[in-house]
């Protein structure tokens, strides 16, 4: 990379954030400290898309963030700065919008068309479906949400439902000439009778001569009009199209192409296709060739068919360039998994470092206490891996049905091919492939046409026995046969094409399971410690202990030293400093549990009883899983200088917290969904929720939930300051989401997408004072963003020594040693930098701290003992400004002195 990766600094383009906005902020950036700009996605996307992921032209850039002038601005601005540009790139899907021409020619020509291979459609079902009807077929017909019209804009005859567009075979408008009464009317139907899809362009120029015809425009739409009326020939017209309109309910089960996840509107791409990635890689490559990209970063890479052959096909772009292009993924690491080798990346987008910083701040030795008292509180003793398991199998059998019919039918037709395995049922092989993707504790294999890895098969053979032993299939052969399917474990060339067939798209499948299963719907369900249901977390993991803490920070030197080091992200569930002050819980559950129950006391009238559920208990709303946690999202989303009696700051965050509340249970999927809203059982919660923020309705309640609350809120905000410190000098490159330099107290999407006030941002680096200075008001957020700016002008000094340095813990000795992390970087040119960070925060500054802050003296005997060839050096404190004293050891009481946290640097 032409410039050294210091840290990123990511932007949400879109709503309201465009070109010129990123281009004004570019000396903001310089003066944090950050060295590249990491662009959410900023090629055309759906109209009105609020995110850019639903990409329909991979080499146009959105007019609406200003185009291709507007980025080449930017871009100008960045170079001059000399800041690097980052840019979220989606491989996976596309979407399946009219400005997408890729997607019309396809709708347009069928499998006869250039781009037929492009996206990832199984042409062997008839018609391509498009699922978007808001009612069955028949009644749409019936009621006249269907007809034909003349695009003006276009130029062309389209068909439409209800106002959604879609193109029509050139070679079927028979049909609608059969109405129009014209001199030319017969030569057009031959003419277009006989047309292929290379005559697109000519058919479009000559009927737009006919078109500038007055007298054949009005005959056309009078034509036209005739069609729609006839609902015989309107259908009539709509059977010979390559598409079919069906119900939008079909979707889910009836499959004829690869959707991202569960999501219609979004199509897989066949990225495997060299085709296709030259195709969609020729703006990416040529921005390289400019010198305009430094950096990428791939969505869900987990998506692509064969993710170690992308990435080494995109390498090889960037390399014949001679270009040195950074590549990070978006990819989740569960449990013991690593970031493969093999695939030759920086790193990761930095999901798992998340989760190792975690640990640090939960209280493992309390968590018997904590899930006594949520249980009690919710009724029911929650087994989290059952209830993962149990979703994943209704997410596969339910949400994803049209996949699992599709890996069904692969299977049996090569089981069908064997004497030994041919009498294998259906039902009993979707259940098998249910059973193995239930079992598999990682997002996906990596197996394909370049062999089958050693991990992979340990993975699959573990998923096979464990999908045996819940005995959900009564006969283990149907699942050992999904196992060799994985495996690849065939002679004959016809059975290894159907494996292979099979095992693509069951690996493009596990980590949609995975996903939908946990993320969107046990971490909405399961909320005993919300902070730890975040992306890639595993909330029954409850707490590390430094010394394995330690050795996460080992393995990221190992494996990625560029990796990005995330702390909030555009997907989080909730924002970095609301997981901080919510770790604090862990320290004090049953205060906690007492709060919670004045809370449900105090909201009784507000609590909605609604009937009796399936299972035969009280039905009521909120349930009581949702309660604890909305508590612990109430808690978490109050600003620091919150003053209960603002009645506007009221009022936003009910705004905030009711459009959360309504994510959240529908997400859960237990009372209420997305596609099946319980309608009485959201007012009640929404009544819930605003009682609380209403002062007219629940008094003081607020207040006092608020007053009781400052010991979590202040050692939280210690917390924050902490986990900072640890994310800008650990290995790795530090990734600061949009504002977040300030406290980020962000609830999920979209929430975590709003408009940042830069302009506060701005004045913070400009008010000349010093990280110590703004600790004393340390409400307003601006200590954590100096303590950003200060230690990201240290990596900027000795940028490698933070991503590729040594990594070496240091021993702390004395009466508070359990309440610090320490560890030391070092490189081969005699440079060090030394951190020194607390934890367990509630516990170390008690009920009556008013500020983030151990007073001196309180740190006793504490202290950081350093290696030998450490002891001598001399030290300067990057946030005080001050030289430490050298020697064995670091007195807390002295380093700790001004500051809660140090950041010592020795050259």
């Amino acid at each position: 990379m032409s410039r050294p990766l210091i840290a990123t600094y990511r932007l949400q383009f879109r709503e309201g954030t465009g070109f010129s906005e990123a281009q004004d902020l570019v000396p903001y950036l310089k003066v944090l400290g950050t060295s590249h700009l990491y662009a959410s996605p900023v090629f055309s996307a759906s109209p009105g898309s609020t995110h850019g992921y639903d990409v329909v032209d991979y080499n146009r850039f959105e007019a609406d963030l200003g185009g291709d002038a507007g980025f080449g601005r930017m871009s100008d601005a960045l170079m001059a700065a000399d800041l690097g540009l980052i840019l979220d790139f989606v491989p996976n899907h596309m979407g399946v919008s009219q400005e997408n021409p890729w997607w019309e020619d396809v709708l347009r020509w069928g499998r006869e068309s250039r781009y037929a291979q492009t996206f990832d459609i199984s042409w062997d079902e008839e018609k391509i479906l498009i699922p978007t009807l808001g009612a069955p077929y028949g009644e749409a017909l019936r009621t006249g949400a269907l007809k034909v019209v003349y695009d003006e804009a276009r130029g062309e005859v389209r068909f439409s439902a209800n106002g959604y567009g879609l193109p029509v075979d050139p070679r079927t408008l028979s049909h609608v000439f059969g109405f129009v009464e014209h001199e030319h009317r017969d030569s057009l139907v031959r003419r277009f009778a006989a047309s292929l899809p290379t005559d697109g362009e000519e058919l479009t120029e000559r009927f737009a001569e006919h078109v500038a015809d007055p007298a054949f425009l009005a005959a056309l739409k009078k034509g036209i009009e005739a069609l729609n009326a006839d609902s015989q020939a309107l259908h009539a017209f709509h059977e010979v199209q390559a598409w079919r309109l069906a119900w939008w309910r079909l979707a889910r089960e009836k499959l004829s192409y690869r959707r991202f996840f569960e999501i219609a509107d979004l199509i897989g791409v066949r990225q495997e296709m060299r085709r296709v990635f030259r195709d969609s890689h020729r703006t990416i490559f040529q921005l390289a060739r400019e010198r305009r990209l430094d950096g990428i970063r791939i969505d869900h890479v987990d998506g692509v068919a064969d993710p170690k052959g992308y990435l080494s096909e995109l390498a090889a772009g960037f390399e014949a360039l001679r270009r040195d292009v950074s590549i990070h993924v978006e990819k989740i690491l569960t449990g013991p998994e690593r970031l493969r080798k093999s695939w030759n990346i920086a790193g990761t987008t930095g999901y798992e470092f998340i989760t190792a910083v975690a640990g640090l701040y939960v209280d493992a030795s309390k968590e018997e206490a904590m899930s006594k008292a949520y249980t009690a509180f919710v009724g029911t003793d929650e087994d989290l891996r059952s209830m993962i398991a149990d979703q994943k199998r209704a997410i596969f059998t339910h949400n994803l049905a049209g996949e699992l019919q599709v890996l069904t039918e692969t299977a049996m037709q090569v089981a069908a091919n064997d004497l030994e395995t041919r009498d294998f049922g259906r039902d009993d092989m979707s259940r098998s492939i249910v059973e193995v993707a239930t079992a598999l504790p990682v997002y996906r294999t990596y197996c394909g046409v370049a062999g089958v890895p050693d991990k992979d098969v340990e993975v699959i053979d573990d998923a096979v026995e464990l999908a045996k032993s819940t005995r959900k299939v009564e006969a283990d052969e149907p699942i050992a046969f999904v196992g060799r399917l994985l495996k690849l474990a065939f002679e004959d060339g016809r059975d290894v094409t159907g494996a292979l067939n099979f095992t693509r798209r069951f690996q493009q499948t596990t980590g949609a399971v995975m996903a939908k299963a946990v993320e969107d719907t046990v971490f909405y369900r399961y909320n005993r410690l919300i902070a730890l249901n975040e992306v890639g977390g595993e909330p029954d993991h409850y707490g590390t202990s430094t010394p394995r803490f330690h050795d996460e920070m080992a393995i990221r030197l190992e494996d990625q030293p560029d990796g990005l080091m995330a702390s909030s992200t555009h997907d989080t569930k909730r924002g970095e400093d609301a997981r901080a002050r919510l770790y604090t819980l862990s320290e004090a559950p049953e205060r906690w549990a007492a709060l919670v129950e004045e809370m449900a006391g105090a909201l009784e009238p507000w609590r909605k009883v609604l009937g009796e559920a399936s299972s035969g208990e009280t039905h009521v709303s909120p349930d009581p899983a949702t309660e604890w946690g909305f508590y612990q999202s109430l808690l978490g989303v109050l600003p620091a200088d919150f003053d209960p009696a603002d009645a506007e700051a009221r009022k936003a965050l009910e705004e905030r917290l009711l459009a959360f509340a309504e994510k959240a249970v529908r997400e859960a999927k237990r009372y209420t969904s997305w596609t099946a809203p319980d309608e009485a059982y959201e007012e009640a919660l929404k009544g819930f929720v605003s009682a609380i923020l209403r002062e007219g309705e629940t008094g003081g309640l607020l207040a006092d939930f608020w007053l009781k609350s400052q010991p979590f809120v202040v050692a939280g905000a210690l917390n924050s300051l902490s986990q900072t410190l640890i994310k800008l000098t650990a290995p790795g490159v530090p990734d600061i989401y949009q504002g977040t330099e300030f406290y980020d107290l962000s609830l999920v999407d979209p929430d975590n997408r709003r408009k940042i006030d830069f302009a506060a941002r701005q004045t913070a680096m400009e008010d000349g004072h010093s990280v110590a200075e703004s600790l004393a008001h340390w409400r307003d957020g601006r200590v954590k963003a100096k303590l950003t700016a200060a230690a990201l002008k240290a990596r900027i000094k000795a940028p490698e020594l933070f991503t590729k340095g040594r990594y070496i813990p240091l021993e702390v000795t004395g009466e508070k040693a359990a309440h610090v992390v320490a560890f030391a970087r070092t490189d081969a040119d005699g440079r060090a930098a030394v951190t020194i960070v607390p934890r367990l925060a509630l516990q170390l500054l008690g009920d009556k701290a008013e500020r983030p802050m151990l007073d001196a003296k309180s740190w006793g005997d504490t202290a950081v003992r350093l290696p030998s060839h450490l002891a001598s050096a001399r030290f300067d404190d990057i946030l005080t400004q001050k030289t430490v004293g050298t020697g064995a050891s670091l007195k807390l009481s002295e380093v700790l002195a001004e500051l809660p946290l140090a950041l010592l640097l020795a050259d």
